[in-house]
Parts: structure tokens; sequence; C-alpha cells
């Protein structure tokens, strides 16, 4: 089972890290609409550079395996958060509009589901195809 461990902890870091690099760089090429709609559900759109940092920049940590278990642990509380305010807050109807559909509900899973895969790599780690094993921090 160790043969294995090192390339499914590979692949776990590019399928978790593709989301956040590719919204992380939607939300630079599309800043406007994304400040519009952090607003519309009650976020400051100040807050929009440091989530574009925490998801490009945390994204990118988590592909190369670069301080992996602290952009996981980061990560996983970003999901979090967002699966609070921008979903659990449409569902409940406290966001000031009412969303109860099964989209809200299925995004707001989502999210506490890639807390989780980020939660696993705080405690596994990056493996040994990254960059925190070759600067002996894996």
């Amino acid at each position: 089972m160790d043969s294995i461990k090192a390339p499914a902890l590979l692949a776990g870091r590019i399928l978790l890290s593709i989301l956040f690099i590719t919204s992380g760089w939607q939300k630079i090429t599309g800043y406007s609409g994304t400040a519009g709609y952090m607003e519309a559900m009650g976020v400051p759109s100040i807050l929009l550079p440091l989530v574009i940092l925490t998801e490009l920049g945390g994204g990118l940590a988590i592909l190369v395996g670069w301080q992996t278990r602290i952009a996981a642990f980061l990560l996983a509380g970003f999901c979090l958060l967002s699966a609070y305010l921008f979903h659990y807050l449409a569902i409940t109807g406290t966001a000031g509009q009412e969303m109860m559909d099964m989209n809200n509900w299925l995004a707001f899973m989502k999210n506490v589901t890639i807390a989780g895969g980020f939660l696993a790599l705080v405690g596994a780690g990056a493996g040994a195809l990254s960059a925190d094993a070759k600067l002996g921090k894996a």
C-alpha cells in the first residue's frame, strides 16, 4: 500500500487544487462581477483580494506541495466559511433572500466535503512527490 501513497497524494493535491486555481483566476478576470456578488450576499467586497490570494495562492501551494499542511488548513477553513456565508445563509433565508433549493444544498455539502479532503492533507502531508518533501518538510 505504501507504493500508492505518493502518487495518490499527488493526484489528490492536483484534483483539489484545480478548483481553487481556476476560481481564483476567474475572480481576477471577473473582478467587478465577483465584488458585486459578494456585496449582494452581505460580504464586503474589500475582502476580494484576500479571497483571490487564498484561492489562487493556496491552490498553487497545494498543487506543488509547498507548505501543504498550512495551505490545506487555511483552505479547509475557507471552504467552511464559504459554505456558511454563501450557501447555508441562502438555504435558511438569512442572507436577505429565500433560496431553499437543491443547488445551494449541494454547493454547501460540496464545500464541507472539500474541507474534509483538505483536512486529510493536513494529517497526511503532501507526500514524497512534493516541494515539501524536497525541502525535507513532508
